[in-house]
């Protein structure tokens, strides 16, 4: 068991952090050491007052907007550091105020009791990656709003595309920009739109170019590619997945990456009753969007096309026949709940819940083949 000099709870915010101190070896309520700015300096400086003679001491803040910066800067200093999960932190049903003094504090001594949770910290490759997809997440968001944006300011005029059941086709872009407004300002308005969507889309496909980039060499590409060969997962998908979870050998069986996920259904049972809920929807909800996208695919009747062949080269027969199991089994899983008249969005949940125990089948395949022998 490691010995520390010190449990230290630190609440960060953007400018300042509070910083609260358990002795080790003491029942003793933690002190307040005070508050310190929000710079590397400061926090230097903080460490070496509180390890004057380089003793180790246990630090731990919220994981939040702020980042890892500070963890790797008090790990870099010599001192173990946890990032802990604010949803799993435990919380006395009777304490009414919230503070910063007090949750510093609350932090240190739970940190003591060995009562908290951390998360994964991504290293400094998988963090610039994850960053890659996430840009492409916020992008594809801002297209979505600039695509609407246009099409409401069309609308306002009375102005709707016949030539198709589907918009930003070719066609679409064709009439779009032979349309005359009856005033200059309003023709500047359509051109302005027109291009903030062009450019957006540019802007797209350049993400995804360096995606392509930063998937050749990394060290997680054999997972990325094992996962491409399952149907409804392509390059960005693939890359989403393990850009955020990254090694999922942490998960020692499927159940447990499903809960990760907020997957599985919420329960509340006391006595002889049980009353199950919908999903619990904690964790990594980047993730838990890809699964429900990529689950719909399954709705289709299983085949090996040829695009999934083609992904699917890369990999070994165990991979392949792993994905080709998941299709027959999610595929007859959507067949059977649908046909029990449950709502289309419950049964694409169920399978992206199965989906994800077949994602870490294929996974550990994948870890093993890259064992050496």
């Amino acid at each position: 068991m490691e010995h520390f000099s010190k449990h230290v709870g630190l609440d960060v915010h953007k400018e300042s952090i509070e910083v609260g101190i358990a002795d080790s070896g003491t029942r003793t309520k933690a002190r307040h050491y005070g508050a310190v700015a929000h710079t590397q300096s400061s926090v230097d400086t903080m460490l070496k007052r509180l390890s004057p003679d380089g003793e180790v001491m246990e630090v731990c803040y919220e994981a939040g907007p702020c980042g890892y910066g500070l963890y790797h800067q008090i790990t870099a200093r010599g001192h173990k550091c946890q990032v802990v999960a604010p949803s799993l932190i435990p919380k006395r049903a009777g304490d009414k105020i919230k503070t910063d003094r007090r949750d510093c504090l609350r932090l240190s001594e739970l940190l003591r009791a060995g009562e908290l949770t951390p998360v994964w910290v991504p290293d400094a490759e998988q963090e610039s990656i994850r960053d890659l997809v996430r840009t492409r997440d916020d992008f594809k968001t801002s297209l979505r709003q600039v695509r609407q944006q246009l099409l409401s300011f069309l609308l306002r005029h009375s102005l709707r595309w016949t030539g198709g059941k589907k918009n930003w086709t070719k066609g679409f872009w064709c009439w779009i920009e032979k349309l005359q407004m009856p005033s200059e300002h309003q023709q500047f308005v359509l051109k302005e739109y027109i291009d903030a969507v062009r450019r957006t889309e540019v802007q797209i496909r350049a993400i995804e170019s360096q995606m392509n980039r930063a998937k050749a060499g990394w060290v997680l590409e054999p997972i990325v590619d094992a996962l491409m060969a399952m149907r409804g997962i392509s390059l960005i998908t693939a890359m989403g997945i393990v850009a955020e979870l990254g090694d999922l050998s942490r998960f020692s069986k499927p159940t447990q990456l499903m809960g990760f996920l907020g997957l599985v259904p919420s329960e509340h049972s006391s006595g002889d009753s049980r009353r199950q809920g919908g999903i619990t929807k904690t964790g990594n909800g980047h993730v838990r969007r890809l699964l429900i996208e990529s689950a719909w695919c399954y709705r289709f009747n299983a085949r090996k096309s040829r695009e999934i062949e083609q992904r699917a080269q890369k990999t070994s027969e165990a991979v392949q026949a792993i994905a080709w199991k998941a299709q027959k089994r999610l595929n007859a899983r959507y067949r059977a709940l649908s046909e029990r008249g449950i709502s289309s969005c419950k049964v694409v949940t169920a399978v992206a819940r199965e989906l994800c125990g077949f994602i870490w089948a294929v996974v550990e395949q994948a870890r093993r083949e890259q064992l050496p022998a």
